[in-house]
Formats: structure tokens, C-alpha cells, sequence
């Protein structure tokens, strides 16, 4: 079909495609940015793309934590650490030849016993007790510094070795070293001193047993020699051959081991004794035993106990840093850890009573052993006096003498061996690398800090640019319009001059045809065509959720363009409360327009006005009347669309918007589709949403969104690519010149798009 516009030339209309394709019901589009997304578009309004719109945010609070961090590490006081590893290897005192030393490197407990020891009181004393060290700067301003050097002090045990490690951090890094050093050898000296402690005991016992063996030795050489004076022709070459005499000796011989192992049975049961009253002894004495394989029955009841403790001491600390130490799970804790300590303490007691029991029991037997060996002897000695009582006397002092001197000789022996082991005791802990200051400080780790700070900005900023998105309601792109209203955005308008008139933006398309705006404009127009069949949108209802989203220009505009098309189209102006297509179109509303139709003032044919646009009538609403939605909801408003939608192809209603009123409701109920107008960065979520759920609750068929006033850089599609196609020709244009051009064209190329 062709016709013949104002300005003379044919425009080709390509009506009957239009129509037919429009009866087909077609629900796309070709336009990628135009119709719903896919479900891969609908995510892309991603974290990335929040963060990236926040990206100063992010930026600026990253540079805040670091220069935040970097200030920290340069004004922070730097820490020195000194360390020194040691060696320790326990052994206990030889007391006769069976009795094995013990070496305990092997035994954690031991260690980690030792590594606290390093920490104890006893020891920290000493070290404070050395002369310069409370006049060291680290303790200036310490009132307690026993308990500071506690808290202060490291004492780790190795993982994967027997070493134990102490270290110390303090500003002053030849101080450091020199506490460390100090707190080994205040160790060295207090372990030496316990093991010469213990060898003593042992040492004071034997000796005290040797003085009264001398004073037997003596008087039964006496007795000897005093007999061998007084019977000097004594012949006692055959005594060997005596049977009695044979068995007096072997008898002599049975008694004198059974005192030995009756003295042994008493210098280890008074051993004993002592160990029990010494905390210290005692714990090593149960390591000895453990290690010597001894099966110790509270061993698994104890560890179960000292895993317990741990865990409370753990608790502790943690409640600690959170609460005061007058705090009652602070207290209940600590009363746990003191009756934690206290069954310990029992088990070792039971252990220790028992073993000492034990080693009485040893001596008791040896010493009734002795005693019914003494006995025997006694017993055959007699029989040997009776058949020779001057042979069996003098037989029977030199047995004695024998016998006493042999008891003083293996005492003697013993007693040396003892200051021997008392003498090296010290040997047994090994300096494997003394404390030296520190050359670089430990504390702050500069790299450290300032990595964890970059990722606390990251993080921080993300966050903050987070809270920001969630808390900004503003819709930021197509996608994020279609995912928020589940509708399709079907098509974008570029934001326009704010210094150009209403009625030059409001026609837009027809004084510019070639713009951008144009192209937009006509981009909705297609997907109205595409979207509904002609017969199920013959009224077109467009609204907005707020005022001042632009839904009056794309009413004039799409009504123009659709105009352009070929159709019969009508802007019918149902927004009684603030009317702008008269204004739009220079005509005065005031005489007759829609509110006279309706009460019968005027008539339809007279209120309908023509305008420049061909194929383009406006009806404008007219005088103001009081109750808009009464009209709008009337049996009259109603028969009129009805005659008007015979009249004419397409009928454009420009309505109020959702929220303030209920005009839009009214008319969306009544209309075939309604399409909804938002504004770029301005509408939000709530208000979309709530004019979505406004207009289907009375049954309105929203065709989809179109989004007004995008600007160049945002996120709702790109239209640039508009101008490409005429780009040439509208650079020879002046900006002045509103004469409408390009009819033919924008005609052919709407019908090659249908095609």
C-alpha cells in the first residue's frame, strides 16, 4: 500500500504485513537488548557487576586498612626474640650393681614436666635473684615479675625431637638473650642440686651403715688376734677337711649375702621415704619406674585427668580474654582445675604409698631371711664348737672377720660410686645453642600485616558495597529489572536534554526521526506489534509507578511512531490530575475534551483533535473535574473506549501513575495490555514491585517495562549503535531545524524489520 504524506513524497506502509504478523501472536524479538532473558542473562546482574558499581568503595576502604596497617607497623614498638635449645637427658643414682640408671629422654611426659619446670617459680626466682637482671629496661614498668616472666617466657617441647626450646621477646634484644641464657643456667644449677640432693640422701645412709661395719670389723680382729695369742699351738692345717667347717663356711657365705640384700632392701626403702616427701623426687621417681616398664595402674586414669586439665586450662585462657577473673564461669573453671590437680596429686600419693610399701614389705622378708639363715648358722656354728670348741672358736672369729670385712669392702665400693654420679650429675643437660640478640625484630611481620590488611579492605570494602547495593533499592540495569519483576524490558530510551520543552521531547520521534530517541521509540513500538495480536492490544494503557517517569513522552512518542506506521492511532489523556498531551500538542484542553464527552457536554467528534502527525488524533481530558476515578470507572467511560477502539487501530492511554492514585488500576482493568514506565536510577525496587502486584490484582495484562531517561553509561542496553545508521546524514542537520525528515525511509525499514 502506498500513500501520499504531507510533504509529497510516497511512503511505503507495508500495513498488511504488519497486520498479518501481528495476528500470528508473535512473542520475541530479534533486538538482543528487547524481550525476557535467558536464565543466564537474569544472573548477570552479579556480585562482580555490584562490586564493580561500588568499586570506590572498595577501593577507598582498601587503601584505608592499609595505610591504617601501614601506619601500625611503623609507629608499633618492635619485638626481639632470643632463643636457645637444650638438651636434657634424665638419670637417676646407681645404688648397688643391680639397680639400672634410667635414661627418660624417650618419655614426653617427662619432657613437657621439665618445660614447665623451666617456667617454675624456684627457677624464675633465681633468675631474678642475679644481680642487673630487676634492673633491666624490659621490667620497668612491672610491678609482679615473677608473674610477668611466667606469662612472658616460652618453653616448647620439640614435635619431631627431644629439644626443648626457650625463647623471649622483648624490645631490647640483648636483654633477651641475656634473660634466656640466665633462666638455663638458673635450670642447670637447680637440677644439679636436686640430683646431688638425692645421691647425698643415699650416700648419708651407706656411710652412716660403713661406721657401724668399721666398729664390727675392729672388735672381731681383736677377738682374733686376742685368741690366737692365747693358743698359739693351735694347728688348723686339716680344718679345710672338715665337713663342719665346709658347711660353717658356706653357711658364713649365705649370711652374708642375706645382710647384703637386707641392706639394700633398707637403703632402698629409706630411699623411698625421702622420694615420697618431695614432690619433685617423686615425679621423677614415677618416671623411673614407668620407664624401667613398671605397669603403673593410675597411668590411664591420670592421662585422662591431665587431658582434662588441659582442656580447662584451655577454657580458661579463652574465658579469660572475654571475662574478668572474678567472673563466675571464670571461678567455676579454676575450681575445676584446682580438683583436677588434687586428683593427680591422690593418684600420685596412692602410687607412691604403695610402692613404699612394697619396698618395706622387701625389706621386712630380707630381713627374716637374714635372720633364719643367721639362725643356721648359729645352728652348725655350735656343732663345730661342740666337736672342736677351740678350732670352731677360732674358726668362728676368723669367719666373723671375714665376714665384716667383706660388708665394709662392698660399702665402700658403693659410697665411691655415689660421689662419683654426684660429682657429673650436671652432665646430663646439654646447651646446644645459647641465646643470642636478635639483628631483625620478630614482631611486627611487616609483609604479614600488610597482606592480611589488603584482604580485610577487600573484604571490608565488598561488604560495604554489599550493604550498600542491598540497601539502594534503585533498579541499575535491564537484567535487574526482568529479575526483580520477572516482566521483559522491552526497550530502553536514552535520557534527553532537560533544557528542551516538553512538547519537543514529548515529539520526539517525529521532530527528530532520526535520533536515537527515535529509534528507541520505534524499538517499543515493534515490541507492542510483536508481542500481542493487533485484536488483543487495541488499547494501550501506559503508566508508572511514581510521577516524573517520563510515561507521557513515551505515550506521544510510541503513538507517533506507531502513527508512522500506517495505523490509525489515538492518544486518549486519562490523566485528569496533571494532563500534558494537550501541551504536548499545543491544543487547549479547557474547551472540550474526554471529562466533557463523558458528561454529555460535548461531542466525541468535536473533543477529538488532529494532529500534525498523520493518522495521529489526541484526545485530551478536558475541564477538571472532582472525582476522576468515579468517571474513569463508569459504564460511559467504558462504552466509549469500546466505540473508540471500532474507531481507530491503536488507542494510547496516557493514565496517572500506580502509587498516588487509583486512576491507572481502573483503566489497566478495562485496557487489553498496559505497559509499565520506570526511570532509570530513580525507580525502585519496593515501588516497581508494589505498582506489579497493584495492576495484576485487578486483572491488568502487563505487556512488559519500558525504561526511561537510561544514560550513555548505564546498564540497560545499548542503543549508540543507532546513530551509526544515520550518523552521516545528521551531522549535515542543525540542531534548529525540527522540519520532520525521513519518512519513507523509517517506514521501509519498519516493514524490512517485519519481514
Amino acid at each position: 500500500m502506498e500513500t501520499n504524506n504531507e510533504f509529497g513524497q510516497t511512503e511505503i506502509v507495508g500495513h498488511n504485513m504488519i497486520d498479518q504478523q501481528e495476528n500470528n501472536g508473535h512473542a520475541g524479538l530479534a533486538n538482543s537488548h528487547v524481550g525476557m532473558p535467558l536464565p543466564t542473562q537474569m544472573m548477570s546482574e552479579s556480585l562482580v557487576l555490584i562490586l564493580w558499581r561500588s568499586r570506590w568503595i572498595v577501593l577507598l576502604t582498601t587503601v584505608a586498612v592499609l595505610a591504617a596497617a601501614l601506619i601500625y607497623v611503623t609507629k608499633v614498638t618492635p619485638v626481639y626474640t632470643s632463643t636457645s635449645r637444650i638438651y636434657v637427658e634424665q638419670s637417676g643414682p646407681k645404688i648397688f650393681a643391680e639397680t639400672q640408671e634410667g635414661v627418660m629422654t624417650q618419655s614426653k611426659n617427662y619432657l613437657y614436666t621439665q618445660a614447665e619446670l623451666l617456667k617454675s617459680t624456684p627457677i624464675l626466682t633465681a633468675v631474678l635473684d642475679t644481680a642487673g637482671i630487676q634492673q633491666m629496661q624490659t621490667f620497668s614498668e612491672v610491678d609482679n615479675h615473677i608473674s610477668y616472666l611466667k606469662k612472658t617466657l616460652n618453653a616448647t617441647v620439640g614435635k619431631k625431637d627431644d629439644i626443648i626450646s626457650i625463647s623471649y621477646d622483648s624490645p631490647y634484644p640483648n636483654e633477651a638473650a641475656q634473660l634466656v641464657n640466665t633462666v638455663i643456667d638458673s635450670y642447670i644449677t637447680y637440677h644439679a642440686t636436686q640430683k646431688r640432693s638425692t645421691s647425698s640422701e643415699i650416700l648419708k645412709i651407706l656411710r652412716a651403715d660403713k661406721t657401724k661395719r668399721d666398729k664390727e670389723l675392729s672388735e672381731t680382729l681383736k677377738k682374733l688376734l686376742d685368741f690366737q695369742n692365747d693358743n698359739p699351738d693351735i694347728v688348723l692345717e686339716d680344718s679345710r677337711g672338715n665337713i663342719l667347717i665346709e658347711q660353717l663356711q658356706r653357711w658364713s657365705t649365705l649370711l652374708t649375702e642375706a645382710k647384703l640384700k637386707t641392706i639394700e632392701r633398707n637403703s632402698a626403702y629409706e630411699s623411698t621415704k625421702e622420694m615420697v616427701s618431695d614432690p619433685v623426687k617423686l615425679q621423677q621417681f614415677i618416671e623411673a619406674q614407668r620407664a624401667r616398664g613398671m605397669y603403673i595402674p593410675q597411668d590411664s586414669e591420670k592421662a585422662k585427668i591431665k587431658s582434662r586439665l588441659d582442656e580447662l586450662q584451655d577454657r580458661l585462657a579463652g574465658s579469660l580474654r572475654q571475662m574478668t577473673p572474678g567472673h563466675p564461669v571464670v571461678i567455676a573453671i579454676e575450681s575445676d582445675i584446682s580438683r583436677s590437680k588434687a586428683q593427680i596429686a591422690n593418684l600420685d600419693d596412692e602410687f607412691s604409698q604403695a610402692q613404699l610399701a612394697v619396698s618395706k614389705q622387701e625389706s621386712l622378708a630380707a630381713k627374716e631371711t637374714e635372720d633364719q639363715i643367721a639362725k643356721y648358722y648359729e645352728d652348725q656354728r655350735k656343732q663345730a664348737v661342740a666337736l672342736n670348741q677351740q678350732i670352731n672358736k677360732y674358726t668362728l672369729l676368723q669367719s666373723d672377720w671375714e665376714q665384716t670385712k667383706k660388708d665394709c669392702d662392698i660399702l665402700n665400693d658403693r659410697m665411691k660410686e655415689l660421689s662419683v654420679t654426684e660429682d657429673v650429675g650436671a652432665l646430663n643437660i646439654s646447651i646446644l645453642e645459647y641465646a643470642r640478640p636478635a639483628d631483625k625484630p620478630s614482631k611486627p611481620e611487616k609483609a604479614k600485616y600488610m597482606a592480611m590488611a589488603l584482604v580485610m579492605g577487600l573484604m571490608l570494602g565488598g561488604g560495604l558495597g554489599l550493604l550498600r547495593d542491598f540497601m539502594d533499592q534503585t533498579l541499575h540495569s535491564a537484567e535487574d529489572i526482568s529479575a526483580v519483576l520477572s516482566m521483559p524490558v522491552l526497550g530502553v530510551v536514552p535520557s534527553m536534554s532537560r533544557r528542551e520543552s516538553v512538547t519537543d521531547r514529548g515529539r520526539k520521534t517525529y521532530l527528530d526521526s532520526k535520533s536515537n530517541w527515535a529509534e528507541a521509540y520505534r524499538t517499543i513500538r515493534t515490541a507492542v506489534f510483536f508481542g500481542a495480536p493487533k485484536d488483543e492490544a487495541k488499547t494501550i494503557l501506559v503508566t508508572s509507578p511514581m510521577p516524573a517517569d517520563g510515561k507521557t513522552t513515551l505515550a506521544s512518542n510510541m503513538a507517533i511512531a506507531m502513527a508512522q506506521a500506517g495505523q490509525r492511532v489515538l492518544i486518549l489523556d486519562a490523566d485528569f490530575r496533571k494532563p500534558m498531551q494537550h501541551r504536548i500538542f499545543k491544543l487547549n484542553h479547557e474547551n472540550r475534551g474526554l471529562s466533557s464527552v463523558l458528561a454529555g457536554a460535548a461531542r466525541l467528534e468535536d473533543a477529538i483533535h488532529q494532529t500534525e502527525v498523520k493518522g495521529l488524533d489526541l484526545l485530551a481530558c478536558g475541564p477538571e473535574v472532582p472525582n476522576p476515578a468515579e468517571i474513569l470507572n463508569s459504564d460511559t467511560f467504558a462504552k466509549l473506549l469500546e466505540r473508540l477502539s471500532n474507531k481507530y487501530d491503536r488507542i494510547v492511554i496516557d493514565s496517572p501513575p500506580v502509587m498516588p492514585v487509583t486512576d491507572a488500576q481502573i483503566l489497566a482493568a478495562i485496557c487489553d495490555i498496559t505497559l509499565l514506565v520506570l526511570r532509570a536510577e530513580k525507580s525502585t525496587r519496593r515501588n516497581c514491585l508494589q505498582a506489579k502486584h497493584g495492576l495484576l490484582s485487578v486483572g491488568a495484562h502487563v505487556l512488559g517495562v519500558v525504561v526511561n531517561d537510561v544514560p550513555k553509561k548505564g546498564h540497560y542496553g545499548y542503543y549508540g549503535s543507532y546513530g551509526y545508521y544515520y550518523g552521516d546524514d545528521r551531522k549535515k542537520k542543525k540542531t534548529g531545524d525540527r522540519r520532520p525528515d525521513g519518512v519513507v525511509k523509517d517506514s521501509a525499514l519498519d516493514a524490512k524489520a517485519i519481514d
